[in-house]
């Protein structure tokens, strides 16, 4: 059953960094190519991957790939600052900043085309979330426009039958994206701070998160495995399988 298109794709060079919006992206059987695939670690806290959580600051940081994709090697990991300048991931420099901002200690980590641990990408391999959701939670909201950027998911679906939250009805199934590609949703996406942290300037709302927990039971997005891996692409078709 056709149920909508791809109409944003998103994957994140850097975890907790922006992410990047792509015409196309390879599903590899951790999630999108490269997604999560770079991280900063914070080595005042036993090692664990730094985060918007601890570092609210990251959200104004814009992670992108630059050159050729390859099966063999990530691209080249380019970030823009808030304040406009760009460095590579590794630059000392860059990193310097973000230990003034953030106070701690970093270090950097990433892995390989091939493999992403689940650790870095969060509870499973996709993120999804529908625009019918979306519009919900700004209704329910009453303030600001949302900004799909909060929920940081990795596929944006326009839904044909535009019922808030009806992904979380189809837990358990299977849908295909384009022609390759099948993913089965396993589970709700359990919403923390981040999305309280404003993506444009870093400050922090509380009441978007008391909306959510009062109205949806904190719950915004659905997880989703990767059955079979392919290529997607905007405006590929969603289906839901039998």
């Amino acid at each position: 059953m056709l149920i909508g298109h791809i109409k944003e794709i998103v994957r994140h060079p850097v975890k907790s960094f922006r992410g990047e919006s792509v015409p196309k992206s390879r599903i590899m059987d951790y999630g999108l190519y490269g997604d999560r695939s770079h991280a900063y670690i914070d080595d005042t806290k036993n090692g664990d991957f730094l985060t918007i959580t601890q570092f609210q600051e990251m959200v104004g940081y814009q992670a992108r790939f630059v050159g050729e994709e390859s099966m063999d090697e990530y691209p080249r990991v380019e970030v823009t600052t808030p304040e406009g300048k760009v460095f590579d991931w590794q630059d000392r420099e860059l990193i310097r900043e973000m230990e003034d901002k953030s106070e701690r200690n970093i270090s950097t980590r990433q892995y390989t085309p091939s493999h992403v641990p689940i650790g870095p990408i969060a509870v499973e391999h996709v993120l999804l979330a529908t625009d019918a959701s979306l519009d919900k939670v700004q209704e329910l909201w009453g303030r600001d426009e949302v900004d799909l950027r909060r929920f940081r998911p990795n596929l944006f679906i326009s839904l044909l039958d535009k019922k808030p939250f009806i992904e979380e009805e189809w837990i358990g199934r299977r849908i295909r994206i384009g022609t390759e590609v099948e993913m089965q949703f396993v589970g709700h996406c359990v919403r923390c701070m981040i999305i309280t942290v404003n993506p444009d300037n870093a400050e922090r709302d509380p009441s978007l998160h008391k909306t959510l927990i009062k109205e949806n039971n904190n719950n915004f997005g659905v997880y989703a495995s990767v059955v079979k891996t392919g290529d997607i692409r905007l405006d590929d078709e969603v289906h839901l399988l039998d």
